[in-house]
Order: C-alpha cells, then sequence, then structure tokens
C-alpha cells in the first residue's frame, strides 16, 4: 500500500511558513499530521534532522519545492510540544519520533494479552516486538526503546511487571 499525500503536498505555499498566527498554525498542524503519518506508514522511529530536508516528507520533487530546515525545525519543536518527538542529544540533530505515545502502545498490547487470553503470562521483549504470535499487529517490529516505554506505562497503571530474564528483560502482564 503506497504512502497516500494530503492536498496540501502539492500546494506549493504549503512549504513556506506562512506569516498569519492563524493560517500558520493550521500549516503547523498539517505538517505535523503529514510528518507523523509519513513516519507511521514507514515505520520509522527515529529522524536525523539534516536528512529530513531530503526525505520526500519535506522535499516534494515534482512541484520543486522543499521546507527550509528552520521551518522543519519549527514543525519538530511543535511535534516535541505535542509530545511526539524527543531529541537524542543537545544539539538537536536526531531525534525520536513517536506517532503513537508510548501508552497508546502500551494499551494496544494489552488489548492484545486480554483478547489471546494470555494475561499472567510472561514473555520475552523479543516475542512481543517479533515473535510469530504478533505478526500481523501493529506493534509488531516496534523497536525496543518504544516497547520498554509502552511497558512502563503498562507498569505504572499495575497491568504488567518488567522482570530481569538470563538473555534480557521480559514482561509479565497481570
Amino acid at each position: 500500500m503506497s504512502f497516500e499525500w494530503p492536498w496540501q503536498y502539492n500546494f506549493p505555499p504549503f512549504f513556506t511558513l506562512q506569516p498569519n498566527v492563524d493560517t500558520r498554525q493550521k500549516q503547523l498542524a498539517a505538517w505535523c499530521s503529514l510528518a507523523l503519518s509519513y513516519c507511521r506508514h514507514h515505520k520509522l522511529y527515529t529522524l536525523d534532522v539534516m536528512e529530513a530536508q531530503e526525505s520526500p516528507v519535506f522535499n516534494n520533487k515534482k512541484i520543486e519545492r522543499k521546507l527550509s530546515m528552520e521551518a522543519i525545525q519549527v514543525v519538530f519543536e511543535e511535534l516535541r510540544k505535542k509530545g511526539n518527538l524527543e531529541w537524542l542529544d543537545k544539539n538537536k540533530s536526531r531525534c525520536l519520533v513517536m506517532w503513537r505515545r508510548p501508552e497508546e502502545w502500551g494499551k494496544l498490547i494489552y488489548q492484545w494479552v486480554s483478547k489471546n487470553g494470555m494475561v499472567n503470562s510472561v514473555f520475552t521483549l523479543y516475542e512481543l516486538s517479533n515473535g510469530d504470535d504478533t505478526e500481523g499487529e501493529e506493534f509488531h517490529g516496534l523497536e525496543e526503546w518504544m516497547l520498554l516505554r509502552s511497558l512502563q506505562a503498562l507498569q505504572t497503571d499495575g497491568k504488567a511487571e518488567i522482570i530481569s530474564m538470563d538473555d534480557g528483560k521480559g514482561v509479565k502482564f497481570f
């Protein structure tokens, strides 16, 4: 299935931050939505800021328009404020993109556990994110850092406990 671009993506002014405050807010909301949808579709969890400008999401070669580095920083800052982005370094050159927050992933994982009658079961992190049983689930292939944060959210809610095992970490669901 190919990625479906929003109508704004082929509208040249979309690639220039608008000076009008109301227009700019709508534009930033559209950019945030586009960036998160694109990352979700391609299962991207980390972005490099310097590479972002050449990425199809910020560079529409068909209309020969790209978002400036300053504008990309503004979009990233907006995503950070919404809790969808975290910087990996002080220079703000690489970031984690959370198109679904850890609590949301945790909820999905717990729904799967409950639906399959696996409450009170223990899983390795590998089994959850890469096991045969989870194939076809949206959290299949989830990167370990996000899986751990999701499980920590469940642990906070009293629905799971992260445990140490001989070969790494695991989780028990309640």
